[in-house]
């Protein structure tokens, strides 16, 4: 835990690529490979797994401290990061340097997260406690995180694989391409990741995503000042479902979605036709719900993906295709130093059925589940434009635009591949609670709730925590604690005083949710000192957006 401390604390200290880049190579070069194979893992991003409750943990600091409850949460509050509160109120042990030197993370990861997850209380108490006297402050703080699964660093994949690439000596691009997937399982995996040559070749793991970057409002108006004549771009709509990668190597069909998790059980139909394809493909597309010829809410798309197992009855509610857009690899060759336009030559000769087919009516998903990815005409920008603005009412997100002399490249390379969404939708709401923040805004109160009118009431419909400046946030704080009705540890319910704009991508109707609604990538966009709580909107509006939503 030393060692992955001061490499912690190194990438929280400084705001520099190159210092970045160079405290994960230093420790990589210098951790034992097991605990560089437990980092890897945590730094990758991959989902974090949760042994204790944040309430167990301030239960058990509070008695081990002699102090009360009350005062735990009130100093949580002020400081608002759990995981440094209780560091700095537990008693420090008495030979911390020497006692922590021998918990590794690899054992730490094991022990105090993994093993403990199906233990009872008792036990998980026990653990605890003694952990808290091998270790010190610091390395309090780095654990609590990774208990609690909530540890973020701010490091990319890209950095982690740029580090890894300059301490193996191979392309950037190479340990990209191996660290898509599982990251190493143990420390053997994790010595064969950074061999100069690989010696086993993974077959069912994808390439690397291409990732678009979206064009800003000002960009928008200036589409053809900024990017060129037209002729050199591909457009396309811009499906609102699951970026994935469909691959067929051998006698092995795999599906990958964006975050790198092997997704085959929750989409088991898509597995069966990619065994149609050659042997040596990898396509690079979009998992969409569709019934009846019927593009489906994301919503119901994400219903599907989080099941480990498919029922019949969930098949037949939420069945889902795979629209293709892209061609990485054809018989086992790697395409993605190729030109778009020449990818998408040999996309079209290898899936015929263009996906709007299946929404006309023309194609059944019966007989082929996978589709391609219709392109958008248009002889000026303008043209694009129009088509751009039909979004809405075919249930899609906007316009991906696409250099045709483009590669296919790594991560979020600006300049090639763009998104031209339509505008959010938007609608005024009410704070009700407001929580303290973390890390930079920590004792401020910056996480919102919101809530809009219904039958005389306030109903909660959002979460939200960005979009206001620095200023702003210091001056709603200091409203929030003045308006305080009711406090609940960090978070504080408020009289209804300030109203937001509050900015959306979409909405649907929803049976988790109290108001019936569920709006999708909310955020704040500008504070409505102009108006009066009593000027916010209705329930009943934002579900009139549901139908405008398509």
């Amino acid at each position: 835990m030393k060692r992955f401390t001061e490499l912690y604390w190194r990438l929280d200290g400084t705001a520099s690529i190159t210092e970045k880049v160079a405290a994960l190579r230093d420790y990589f070069a210098a951790a034992p490979a097991a605990d560089a194979a437990a980092a890897l893992a945590v730094l990758s991003g991959g989902r974090q797994l949760r042994s204790i409750s944040t309430v167990q943990l301030r239960e058990w600091a509070a008695a081990a401290t002699g102090y009360p409850a009350w005062l735990v949460e009130e100093c949580y509050a002020h400081v608002g990061d759990l995981a440094e509160t209780l560091a700095l109120l537990l008693p420090e042990c008495d030979s911390p340097a020497a006692s922590a030197s021998d918990l590794g993370l690899a054992e730490a990861m094991q022990t105090t997260i993994h093993d403990l997850r199906g233990a009872d209380d008792a036990r998980k108490r026990e653990v605890v406690t003694a952990v808290w006297q091998r270790l010190a402050p610091r390395e309090r703080i780095v654990w609590h995180k990774l208990l609690t699964g909530g540890l973020r660093v701010g490091v990319s994949r890209t950095l982690v694989a740029r580090a890894l690439a300059e301490l193996a000596d191979v392309e950037q691009a190479e340990m990209a391409h191996r660290l898509m997937g599982e990251p190493p399982a143990d420390g053997a995996a994790f010595t064969r990741l950074l061999a100069p040559e690989e010696t086993t070749t993974d077959s069912r793991r994808p390439y690397p995503f291409f990732l678009a970057s979206a064009l800003d409002r000002t960009l928008v108006e200036h589409v053809a000042e900024d990017l060129g004549g037209v002729t050199a771009w591909q457009a396309e709509w811009k499906w609102d479902g699951m970026r994935a990668q469909l691959v067929r190597r051998g006698d092995d069909v795999t599906v990958w979605s964006r975050g790198e998790e092997l997704v085959n059980d929750a989409f088991t139909e898509i597995v069966a036709a990619g065994g149609s394809l050659p042997e040596g493909t990898v396509l690079d597309g979009e998992l969409l719900a569709v019934r009846d010829g019927q593009l489906l809410p994301f919503a119901m798309l994400s219903k599907r993906a989080s099941r480990k197992r498919v029922t019949k009855k969930i098949l037949a509610e939420v069945p889902c295709v795979f629209v293709a857009y892209d061609l990485l690899e054809q018989g086992g060759i790697d395409l993605r130093q190729q030109p778009l336009v020449q990818r998408r030559r040999w996309l079209e000769a290898l899936v015929a059925t263009p996906f709007t087919d299946l929404l006309a009516g023309t194609a059944s998903a019966d007989a082929g589940r996978i589709f391609l990815s219709p392109l958008v005409t248009g002889d000026s920008w303008a043209e694009l434009a129009v088509c751009r603005a039909e979004s809405r009412s075919r249930g899609v997100e906007g316009l991906m635009l696409k250099r045709l002399s483009s590669p296919y490249a790594v991560g979020r390379t600006k300049g090639d591949w763009w998104k031209w969404k339509v505008e959010p939708l938007e609608i005024d709401a009410v704070i009700l609670y407001a929580q303290a923040g973390h890390g930079r805004r920590a004792g401020l109160h910056s996480d919102y709730t919101l809530g809009l009118w219904h039958d005389g009431k306030l109903v909660t419909v959002a979460k939200a925590y960005s979009g206001l400046t620095d200023a702003e946030i210091v001056e709603i704080d200091r409203i929030v604690r003045a308006t305080t009705l009711e406090k609940h540890g960090p978070v504080r319910i408020c009289t209804p005083t300030l109203v937001m704009q509050l900015a959306f991508e979409g909405v649907s109707l929803s049976t988790r949710h109290k108001s019936g609604v569920a709006v999708r990538f909310p955020r704040i966009i500008r504070w409505r000192k102009d108006k009066e709580p009593a000027d916010a909107g209705t329930l009943a509006d934002l579900k009139r957006m549901i139908a405008t939503d398509g």
